[in-house]
């Protein structure tokens, strides 16, 4: 049951101290006693200024000098989210009752027997972990956010294309983008523009797919009124609204041979004409177009114009299905997980190994896409009924027996991507862990990572 969250017991009355911390000792936990909440201010302000506070706080509300009820009124300044215990003579209980209405999680009656004050605070220190675990999440997943947009992956392909991206983002270089559906090709573009000089402009995207033929040109290129039935003000097309940002042209091989011939004379000459109109207009933007299966062959069968695929494709970037870059479904998985436990406002659950076996050898057809629906489902409970996960494990309503056992593999699996990202070096992965080094040293040794090759040497 110990793990680095401390259980603060403060009791004026040695006997009642020493018996109370023995017994939290023996069902596990990690115990300091003091007699007076003086004596504690010092580990107090130690757990504060390492970054979290302790892990509960059980006070007896009459004390020598400082009492219970003044120490919870400090812990609500201080450390808010500390669980703090009462412990209360039979005559303070609506003290103690108005003090849960003040913040305090609980309270416990003197005398009391062992086994109440244990699981008092099991469920407190429960509660602290996962307030923690949450608060974990949530800078992690902004940290995350901070690098947007962040193509996630270990594979050699989207090391390839991460690349890519860096050398191609910051020119006005058109980008062709091909891969399945789901596999993430929007994501590639508007990381191209997010990295360009282009980022404070619109990024407007087209599913060329999507729009039926007969609107597709009003669409494109704007009309001015009169210009047909219908058009009874001036509209703006997607070319001319993305002027100075970026258009992002998914499903690019969808696109009618007609239209493909005036785009192509847009991206010659940097203008337009709306429909109803001979007035030409200059645009400036960016193409990134994205196709799924072979280009060569829509030119070879007659659907798609030679010329303007050698407009479209100056740059090539190809994202292989998921089924082929399988070392990116956890990676991924784990990031959609957090993405979805924040939104959601759920604990995140943790995968065990055989689920992420699992993960690993399922096909995944839909890809990218197809994986972000199976983690959602995942931290909301839901039946995945691709037998990724069993009926028993899935969601993050397991049973609190197996709390303890969650939180461990969450921890592990993030200390070792963190060493994994630091390239081994400890103090590195402290850092971005927001831990100190010896507190991460203790977890490598618990969970065996050294032992299996995933810390190397300390190299800062």
């Amino acid at each position: 049951m110990s793990d680095s969250l401390q259980v603060i017991f403060i009791e004026d009355d040695e006997l009642v101290r020493r018996a109370s911390v023995q017994s939290l000792q023996l069902a596990g936990f990690d115990v300091m006693g003091y007699p007076s909440v003086e004596a504690a201010q010092e580990a107090l302000a130690r757990a504060q200024a390492a970054g979290a506070g302790p892990g509960v706080i059980v006070s007896d509300i009459r004390l020598p000098g400082a009492s219970g009820l003044q120490l919870l009124e400090r812990c609500r300044e201080h450390v808010p989210d500390v669980p703090v215990i009462l412990v209360t003579g039979h005559g303070d209980i609506s003290m103690a009752v108005q003090a849960m209405r003040d913040g305090a999680y609980d309270f416990v009656e003197k005398p009391f027997a062992s086994e109440r004050l244990i699981e008092t605070v099991r469920r407190a220190l429960e509660r602290r972990r996962l307030m923690l675990e949450n608060d974990a999440l949530r800078r992690e997943l902004s940290q995350r956010d901070a690098l947007v947009p962040r193509i996630i992956g270990r594979s050699a392909a989207i090391e390839q294309v991460r690349r890519l991206i860096a050398k191609v983002a910051p020119t006005d270089a058109a980008v062709l983008v091909n891969g399945d559906t789901g596999a993430g090709k929007e994501l590639i573009a508007r990381c191209l523009h997010e990295l360009s000089p282009r980022r404070a402009k619109s990024f407007v995207a087209v599913n060329c797919g999507a729009l039926p033929e007969p609107m597709f040109e009003s669409e494109m290129f704007g009309y001015e009124p009169g210009a047909f039935t219908g058009a009874a003000k001036r509209r703006i097309g997607k070319l001319e609204y993305a002027s100075g940002g970026t258009l992002f042209l998914d499903e690019i091989e969808s696109m009618p041979l007609s239209l493909q011939v005036k785009l192509l004379r847009v991206l010659q000459e940097g203008v337009l004409e709306r429909l109803g109109s001979n007035q030409p207009i200059r645009v400036d933007c960016r193409i990134v177009a994205a196709a799924k299966g072979d280009m060569a062959e829509h030119v070879a069968a007659g659907t798609f114009r030679r010329d303007l695929l050698y407009r479209l494709n100056v740059v090539t970037i190809t994202l292989p299905p998921l089924g082929e870059r399988r070392e990116d479904i956890l990676p991924l998985f784990e990031h959609f997980l957090l993405d979805a436990a924040v939104r959601y406002q759920c604990a995140a659950p943790v995968l065990s190994e055989r689920q992420r076996s699992r993960l690993i050898e399922r096909d995944w057809p839909g890809n990218v896409r197809e994986l972000r629906n199976a983690a959602e489902r995942f931290v909301l409970g839901i039946a995945d009924g691709q037998g990724a996960f069993d009926s028993s494990e899935e969601g993050a309503n397991v049973p609190a027996a197996a709390l303890k056992e969650r939180v461990e593999q969450f921890e592990r699996a993030a200390i070792a991507d963190a060493l994994e990202a630091a390239g081994g070096s400890v103090a590195a992965a402290a850092d971005r862990l927001q831990i100190g080094k010896a507190t991460l040293y203790e977890k490598i040794k618990r969970y065996g990572l050294a032992e299996r090759g995933e810390a190397g040497k300390e190299t800062g």
